[in-house]
């Protein structure tokens, strides 16, 4: 007879439909309640806008390290990078080296400085504020072209967390596609409606504990249920042996397209906003290493689920796996109790929850503070403006759930696009302006557009094979610098500004 775990079924025969369905039914109730209750306590202390949008930039080193770890990986963790790894093998894996190499290049270049610049710049509640206040632009242009990009982008990124909710619930319980959309939706809405920028946060670090662990512990489970993890490898190369070759079907271009991944961190504004909610700058190592740890972890787990998941699906002929998307789903419907099912399932939830809601919230809070705030009612009270960022967030959530709707849509095809969206837009012109003190107006408003145009274009060409993030980041870079030596004339109240920022940001890191 073979071995059993406590956590563990090798057949589900011991437990019918109904339980399965009851167990796991509950499970995610629980959890969707516990997110509601933290957004409901969130809301006893969200009286501003600031608060709303930035927590009041209290958020300690091990909420901000969490926080910007789980806001990045979104249902694309536990569905996409897997659904990869099993269809392709793992050379799909240079997706997740590639996004932690850039993750800690921004911590470690953009983090700090975007805590002091941000909050010593007027203090700028959004990157489109941050930017208006950098070059001392009195039109607004730069905070006019950014929130367009942002709403752009943000309504795709939106519907792919959407798509991976719909997908799970799908799965999970036998769905229709459209209910289970509508009710993935809404649970996630729920929150960031109620208690905004704190909810999120605070959500977020509940959200990473659980992915951490179903995501170490899942792998561990598919090698002792195949035996070894030399069994393990043998089943997966009889798949075919380039499943086990890093550099299969890579050529330059592919390898750089999947590595190229991690340029996209330094402009996304979900992620970007956790560095500017954190309580100090002095905070941002402690933070660093926090989530870079989380992050290796979780990448090397979602890697060895699908990678694993082959010689899953050759052991158990009898499971089909329609979707390579849902890898990760009928391994935990398969191996596990339904309990310890319901609840490695309530992370991918955590997931897309983690992720869906901060985007949600940046993009509300872009049409609240750089639209309603600035054009449209500039006398409204702190009052006003929170409720009518949680008018936005309906309307924004509206927009996405339309594009959703679309039952073939791609997880990963969604988050691929949106992702260089944000990375060629804003990445360069993030980077440039925390160190470049010559950086002219017209050269950010410019790498913007050429970064944006560029990933649209190249998304409807697919040239050369090659990810549009790549040639948009570097694109977006050379008309910054280009456009800088053209207009770059000595600006004294903008260069002063520049100094300045410079100078606190080296007092606050000095500051014990």
């Amino acid at each position: 007879m073979r071995p059993k775990w406590f956590f563990v079924t090798l057949s589900t025969p011991f437990f019918n439909n109904l339980s399965i369905m009851f167990t796991t039914t509950t499970t995610f109730i629980v959890y969707i309640c516990l997110m509601l209750i933290i957004g409901i306590m969130a809301a006893r202390v969200t009286s501003s806008l600031n608060d709303y949008v930035l927590g009041g930039r209290r958020l300690g080193r091990i909420v901000t390290g969490l926080s910007a770890g789980a806001s990045d990986m979104s249902g694309w963790l536990l569905m996409g990078l897997p659904g990869a790894l099993y269809m392709f093998g793992i050379s799909q894996a240079w997706i997740a080296i590639g996004l932690t190499c850039g993750q800690w290049c921004n911590w470690k270049f953009v983090a700090a400085r975007l805590r002091s610049f941000t909050a010593n710049a007027s203090d700028a509640l959004t990157l489109p504020d941050y930017l208006a206040a950098r070059f001392k632009d009195k039109f607004r242009i730069t905070a006019l072209v950014s929130a367009v990009i942002i709403l752009l982008f943000f309504v795709v990124y939106c519907a792919s967390g959407m798509v991976s909710g719909a997908r799970l619930f799908e799965q999970t319980f036998g769905m229709d596609y459209t209910n289970a959309l509508l009710i993935g939706a809404i649970s996630t809405i729920l929150y960031v409606f109620i208690g905004g920028f704190l909810a999120v946060s605070w959500t977020d670090s509940v959200q990473a504990a659980l992915m951490i662990f179903a995501l170490v512990l899942t792998p561990i489970i598919i090698i002792m249920d195949v035996g070894s993890i030399s069994e393990a490898n043998a089943l997966v190369a009889s798949k075919g042996p380039d499943m086990s070759n890093m550099l299969k079907g890579t050529t330059f271009i592919g390898l750089v397209s999947l590595a190229g991944w991690g340029l996209g961190y330094m402009g996304q504004p979900h992620i970007l906003v956790r560095f500017m909610a954190a309580s100090s700058v002095r905070g941002m190592g402690g933070a660093r290493r926090i989530s870079i740890t989380w992050m290796i972890f979780c990448l090397l787990g979602a890697v060895l689920v699908g990678y694993y998941g082959v010689a899953f699906a050759a052991k158990h002929p009898e499971v089909t796996v329609a979707n390579p998307e849902q890898i990760f789903i009928i391994v935990t419907q398969t191996l596990f109790t339904p309990w310890i099912a319901g609840i490695l399932l309530s992370a991918i939830l955590a997931a897309i929850m983690s992720t869906l809601s901060c985007q949600l919230l940046v993009a509300s809070t872009t049409l609240t503070a750089d639209f309603y705030a600035r054009f449209v009612r500039p006398q409204a009270s702190q009052y006003e403006l929170v409720w009518v960022g949680r008018g936005m967030l309906l309307l924004v959530s509206v927009v996405a759930y339309i594009i959703a709707l679309d039952p073939n849509s791609g997880v990963l095809k969604l988050v691929s696009y949106a992702w260089a969206g944000f990375g060629a837009s804003f990445g360069p012109t993030i980077l440039i302006s925390l160190f470049w003190r010559k950086m002219t107006l017209p050269a950010a408003i410019t790498g913007m557009i050429v970064g944006a145009l560029t990933v649209v274009v190249w998304e409807i060409g697919q040239f050369f094979g090659l990810y549009s993030l790549v040639p948009g980041f570097i694109l977006s870079s050379l008309a910054i610098f280009v456009v800088t030596l053209v207009t770059y004339k000595s600006d004294s109240e903008v260069e002063k500004l520049f100094i300045d920022l410079e100078r606190r940001f080296w007092i606050e890191v000095k500051t014990v």
